[in-house]
């Protein structure tokens, strides 16, 4: 890579990357109502629908952030045989997502969340979904996409949502396998697998995460059973660096020894839905591209605060952010090289 001189060319450079996407994909279904009266059946409302629409979620919204972004997002999946896998794997093509990473079989269902909203609130939700692991042969299946796209790959997500994509036997093979490729690889964690990630490059849970991951407790304002927990975190997973997201209190970055606090930027919230799939994808462009820690996790916390601007889950806005990264002088606050 051509070494970097503006913020402006770092942001040109995301053009030219390549982010292998491995996850948990879905389906967001929403129906919008109106509801005026309580049904005679039962005591619950009833809603006259106004509206319907489907999006892609779960690593699929990484991909559109990235896609975003102006890089070129892969996905590799496993999704149901299914009516609900065929409207997912439409949404990809209106959206301009290669599907050739996604493995469709008749033993799964594809994830669906539904919410069911009137009168700006959201009433309920049925979701649609199995969480146990993949049996042999989706597994086999999988890995070979993840082999066949890890060529192009300049950077890989591990994106869990804790929706059976994952086991610890093909997290590690996936991980030795960008290892030997010095591809990086960057992991948006979930409880259940989140002891499974030896050897990744960049490790970004939020605190009930880590919390959780760890099973420790502490206060948030008990800054050093924080920072010890995450050197706990770095010695069993072996970890260069961690990313953790600390909601209105910004983010925190650990590399080796080194410790930086970031502050949130002062914001107008509407929803905090997305914004940890916002920084992932910006923080693997950044790891992609050689960028030093600070500066990853600064271009991180901006991206992740514009996104929670907008109401609903939406991929952040690329001109947007470069302006707020020249407003903050980011690119000359932080070292933009590793050393």
């Amino acid at each position: 890579m051509d070494q970097i001189n503006s913020i402006e060319e770092l942001f040109a450079a995301f053009d030219k990357l390549t982010v292998l996407i491995v996850g948990d994909v879905m389906i967001d279904s929403y129906l919008w109502g109106k509801s005026t009266r309580i049904s005679p059946e039962a005591p619950v409302p009833i809603v006259n629908v106004v509206k319907r629409e489907k999006r892609l979620g779960g690593a699929a919204n990484v991909a559109l952030n990235v896609q975003a972004l102006g890089a070129t997002p892969l996905l590799c999946s496993v999704i149901g045989d299914d009516q609900d896998g065929m409207d997912y794997l439409r949404l990809m093509e209106e959206k301009g997502l290669s599907t050739e990473g996604i493995v469709q079989s008749p033993e799964r269902v594809t994830t669906i969340k539904h919410r069911i909203i009137a009168g700006g609130q959201q009433l309920l939700r049925v979701d649609s979904e199995i969480e146990h692991n993949l049996v042999e042969h989706e597994e086999r299946h999988l890995e070979e996409r993840f082999v066949q796209l890890l060529e192009k790959a300049d950077v890989v997500i591990f994106e869990d949502y804790d929706k059976g994509v994952f086991s610890k036997e093909n997290i590690q093979q996936f991980i030795k396998l960008a290892n030997e490729q010095n591809i990086p690889s960057v992991v948006d964690p979930k409880k259940k697998n989140f002891l499974s990630y030896v050897g990744s490059t960049l490790f970004k849970p939020n605190l009930k995460e880590l919390r959780e991951g760890l099973k420790v407790d502490f206060a948030d304002e008990n800054l050093p059973a924080f920072e010890d927990a995450v050197a706990a975190l770095q010695n069993e997973l072996q970890l260069q660096q961690v990313l953790v997201t600390l909601s209105e209190r910004g983010v925190f970055i650990a590399n080796g020894d080194d410790k930086t606090y970031i502050e949130a930027h002062r914001r107008s919230i509407s929803d905090v839905s997305g914004a940890g799939d916002t920084v992932i994808s910006i923080a693997a462009l950044c790891m992609a591209l050689g960028t030093a820690p600070q500066f990853l996790a600064g271009l991180s916390n901006l991206g992740g605060g514009l996104v929670c601007e907008q109401v609903g889950v939406v991929p952040v806005d690329k001109q947007r952010l470069l302006e707020e990264a020249k407003h903050f002088r980011l690119f000359e606050k932080h070292e933009y090289r590793n050393a």
